[in-house]
């Protein structure tokens, strides 16, 4: 007995020296991302084992009894690439950091825009590009235009500045500018209903800021069905709910140009399933072409609070946005050479990349306003919005598997344009030989701030000072879906509803100005008597450039009701199909009115100068009563079929509509006929574009693969262009490509994206030529690499460009292919804190998106206006995470 007892303490021993020698080691650290922010819920698996860890809130992760050995660590969260790290056991703890990078290219990303419920990418049936923070910070844009570049088959014309820029996708024309088949959206609802009113762009009311999370941009697809006037792509700004606590702080400043401008954001739980975020920025400075003023003042503030019940939540949003920005419009540009093969340069005193016709001369603008009174604008006021908005979202799941979801927001909006726009560019002695001139009676020229004569051969150009006072765009957005899933089928059944006043005034002038990129001066005219004509360089209160056509009010109302609904049924575990269909029901009614002449004593000194002799004002006495109705049905179905966990082809059909504003307020159609504004049908008030898809998605270990074939046809009823004082009145269709990939191996990131588009007009004069400023290849490139003891340091370019286009519909003058290169370098300098050096456009590069005229004389030196890209900028920032 006393053996055995001895034996039983010996085995007892052996165990616990055999479990000395297979020693229980513990792996923790922390799960972070690239801002130094805690990531909860990342899963940490050690492969071929039972053993892992989740994240906690903190991100604090800890797996415990690991026996001696060598292991591999897979490291995955949902939107971040993953890490794979391996981890050699030796009966020690090991503490081991993750820094994870946001992966928006992954094909397990859910996506919300242009879907009724959340569903990754692989398993939709619609082509989507997501952009996360850090690929749009690699991007290097200096304006919010200038991040819709990097989105494949999307034209951003980014050359107004901060907005007015023309967004166009796969080849659907930009008939009259703005964004007119591109609905812009913050967190689901549009800024504006309309796309493409005159001087009230959607972009003109949308900033980017340290507020945003990411944009996603879906091209064709459902995109004509889950939102009004967006046939062609939606573009949705998702901001920063601020459920995991943290912020930023960043300041920029340019270094060889005159700007300042600093983000903020911070968010964090404060209570039980209750937490908030909010952040802006304000900038200040002349901006990146040489103003001679302050032309740069204003910022945003946003704030949303979210609620989180049992089975659902709450969130309350509101946004502030007060922001003068400059805007630019065409500028004198030399082009010599043939129509075919041009040859651009800068035109005499003025630099095409970094001048601009705005000047500290013309500061401000007087004459009589909407009402009949007199008024004075201030040109350093530039693109001015001004918006205010309260949003409410509520998302619950009810009983039985219903859910309900209610998207609704509120916005003020209201401000002003204020730009010179150059009607012609010609030397003195040409301007006064041409026919404006000799009708008038001019003889000739002085300088209006010395009286000094103007020489022959300067470079001047008559300008209509577009002075537009946005009165009234507020409006009313709500989304309202119920669903419900059975089995397979989910269907939900939705309600839009909106309303979006348009409620501006034309209150234009016309100047004569010296063409120079350095404080252009204004010129004075005098008749061959020597009498003048001019007051300051004002030869006309009105656009007498444009035949007096522009002094108007526009007081209308946009009534949207639009019910819509959406199915979808996983056939297997591979092949989905999904559908939907809208009609849109709008009502229309106001009034608008159109100038009419007098004389008028402006400037109250007692005497009817030549310009006083005919001031244009509105006529509000005789308005044009507005009173109509239309509605539309768009469609769209899909299929999805997985090939694999990681490769998907798709196949859509879609038809949706834009439905026209105040560019169709213009009392007559493009042959001069009177139109009846009483009856939907005679305006012409619809546009409808129809598209065909087929993609294919691939996933690798180290990158994506999206590539997608299109088929467009558009069919217009015109619309009316300010700069052009036309009509314009064509059909559409393009085919193409767009692809778009990433790569990542070891330390080296790697994004592009190429589209090939073959557009060709269908009717009219010019059917059979290419649209206007369509080139057949727009792409980015955008390499990055990481360095750094810790990878903290990043060094990146990017490679944006186009190839030649017509300037025109008459396919004459073409304008040239160009790229723009940007770079950036990034430095960590402790943890959070980052430096950073910007360079856009390095070469300076002179590329044109647009031009006015559309041919030139071969075998002479011609002067034309055209809309040139920024050229080169350097900027320092300082960014703080924490």
């Amino acid at each position: 007995m006393n053996l055995r007892f001895k034996n039983l303490v010996f085995l007892l021993l052996l165990c616990l020296g055999a479990n000395e020698i297979v020693a229980q080691s513990t792996i923790k650290g922390k799960v972070k991302d690239e801002n130094g922010m805690p990531l909860p819920g990342v899963n940490l698996v050690l492969k071929d084992t039972t053993s892992g860890a989740v994240s906690d809130f903190d991100g604090n992760y800890e797996i415990v009894n690991i026996a001696d050995g060598t292991y591999t660590l897979n490291v995955s969260f949902l939107g971040y690439s993953k890490i794979t790290k391996f981890i050699t056991v030796t009966g020690e703890d090991i503490i081991q950091n993750f820094i994870m990078s946001e992966d928006s290219e992954s094909l397990d990303q859910i996506i919300i825009t242009g879907v009724t419920n959340p569903k990754s990418k692989i398993e939709s049936s619609i082509s989507i590009t997501s952009l996360g923070l850090k690929t749009i910070e690699n991007s290097a844009p200096r304006t919010t235009a200038e991040i819709f570049r990097t989105v494949p088959g999307i034209r951003s014309e980014s050359s107004g500045g901060e907005g007015n820029s023309n967004i166009a996708v796969r080849g659907v024309p930009i008939s009259s500018g703005g964004s007119k088949y591109v609905q812009l959206q913050e967190d689901g609802l549009p800024v504006l209903l309309f796309g493409d009113m005159s001087f009230a762009t959607a972009d003109i009311f949308t900033r980017f800021d340290a507020n945003v999370k990411r944009i996603e941009a879906i091209r064709g697809g459902s995109a004509s069905t889950l939102s009004s006037n967006s046939p062609g792509a939606i573009i949705n700004f998702i901001s920063k709910t601020g459920k995991v606590e943290g912020g930023s702080l960043s300041t920029n400043f340019g270094l060889d140009y005159n700007s300042f401008r600093t983000d903020f954001d911070y968010g964090t739980p404060i209570g039980e399933d209750l937490y908030f975020h909010m952040g802006g920025f304000y900038r200040v400075g002349e901006g990146i072409r040489d103003a001679g003023y302050t032309a740069n003042n204003g910022g945003q503030f946003k704030f949303n609070i979210t609620k989180e019940f049992e089975k659902g939540f709450v969130r309350l949003s509101a946004k502030y946005l007060n922001d003068r920005a400059i805007g630019y419009l065409p500028m004198p540009i030399q082009v010599t050479g043939s129509n075919d093969n041009p040859t651009f340069n800068n035109a005499p005193g003025f630099d095409a990349t970094q001048g601009t016709l705005h000047t500290p001369f013309l500061s401000q603008n007087i004459g009589l306003g909407a009402n009949g009174e007199l008024r004075r604008s201030k040109v350093a006021d530039g693109m001015h919005p001004v918006s205010t908005s309260i949003g409410l979202l509520a998302d619950f799941e009810l009983v039985d598997g219903w859910k309900i979801k209610n998207n609704g927001r509120f916005s003020v909006n209201n401000g002003s344009f204020v730009s010179p726009f150059p009607a012609s560019v010609g030397t003195a002695e040409n301007v006064l030989a041409g026919d404006f001139a000799t009708d008038n009676g001019w003889n000739s020229f002085t300088y209006a701030n010395d009286g000094s004569a103007v020489s022959d051969t300067q470079l001047v150009t008559p300008v209509v000072l577009f002075d537009t006072k946005l009165n009234n765009f507020n409006n009313f957005m709500n989304d309202l879906r119920l669903s419900k899933s059975f089995d397979k089928l989910d269907v939900t059944l939705g309600f839009f509803k909106s309303y979006q006043n348009v409620s501006m005034s034309w209150l234009w002038n016309s100047y004569l100005l010296e063409a120079s990129s350095d404080n252009a001066r204004l010129i004075n005219i005098a008749d061959a008597s020597g009498a003048s004509l001019s007051d300051n360089g004002l030869f006309a209160y009105g656009a007498a450039l444009f035949g007096n056509c522009c002094q108007r009010n526009y007081d209308t109302n946009y009534n949207i009701s639009a019910p819509y609904a959406q199915i979808s049924y996983e056939a297997s575990e591979k092949l989905n199909f999904d559908g939907s269909v809208r009609l849109d029901l709008g009502k229309v009614d106001g009034t608008f009115s159109g100038p009419v002449g007098s004389a008028f004593d402006v400037n109250r000194d007692g005497v009817i100068s030549a310009p006083e002799q005919n001031v244009q004002s509105i006529n509000n006495a005789n308005p044009t009563v507005v009173d109509y109705d239309y509605n539309y049905v768009s469609y769209s179905f899909g299929v999805n079929y997985k090939l694999k966990d990681n490769q998907a082809v798709f196949a859509r059909y879609s038809k949706g509509a834009s439905a026209k504003a105040d560019r169709i307020l213009f009392a007559s159609d493009a042959n001069g006929d009177p139109l009846n504004y009483l009856d939907g049908d005679d305006v012409n008030a619809l546009d409808f574009l129809s598209q065909a898809e087929l993609g294919y998605k691939q996933g690798f270990k180290n990158g994506t693969l999206y590539a997608t074939a299109f088929y467009s046809k558009t069919t217009e009823e015109g619309g009316f262009e300010a700069s052009t004082q036309e009509i314009i009145e064509n059909d559409y269709k393009s085919f193409g490509l767009e692809v778009e990939g990433s790569y990542r191996v070891n330390n080296f990131d790697f994004r592009a994206g190429v589209t090939y588009t073959k557009a060709e007009i269908d009717s009219g004069d010019n059917e059979g030529n290419t649209p206007r400023r369509q080139p057949d290849f727009i792409y980015n490139l955008l390499p990055s690499y990481n360095f750094g003891a810790n990878k903290q340091n990043t060094i990146g370019l990017s490679f944006i460009g186009q190839s030649e286009a017509y300037a025109q519909d008459s396919n004459a003058l073409v304008l040239p292919a160009f790229v723009i290169v940007n770079s950036f370098v990034r430095f960590g300098i402790t943890e959070g804190l980052s430096a950073n050096i910007s360079a856009n456009n390095i070469f300076d590069t002179l590329g044109i998106t647009e031009s006015e005229e559309g041919a030139i004389t071969e075998g002479q030196v011609n002067y034309i206006r055209a809309r040139p890209v920024p050229g080169r900028s350097i900027s320092l920032g300082l960014s703080y995470n924490f």
